[in-house]
């Protein structure tokens, strides 16, 4: 159980920066990161999982989180522009 909760704040802060990085954003904060790490894993790997396309691993976890956590970030900043 707690192996599990660290492999998820592991994998959210990475994918939270990463994701506030290549969105041109200077990052959001610690706590802010792994919340949008960690979302951006379920949304990304739902959309993945539409496509048919599925990852395994460490690596491939982050980067599935880090595509959903850049498609969130995309979807905030148009919400805010309408």
């Amino acid at each position: 159980m707690i192996t599990n909760l660290i492999w998820w704040i592991v994998v959210g802060l990475i994918a939270g920066w990463a994701a506030g990085k290549i969105m041109k954003g200077g990052g959001y904060g610690t706590v802010m990161d792994i919340v949008l790490g960690i979302v951006g894993a379920v949304v990304g790997g739902w959309l993945m999982g539409l496509l048919g396309i599925h990852a395994g691993g460490f690596i491939g976890t982050i980067i599935i989180a880090i595509i959903g956590a850049v498609f969130l970030i995309w979807l905030t900043r148009l919400l805010k522009k309408a």
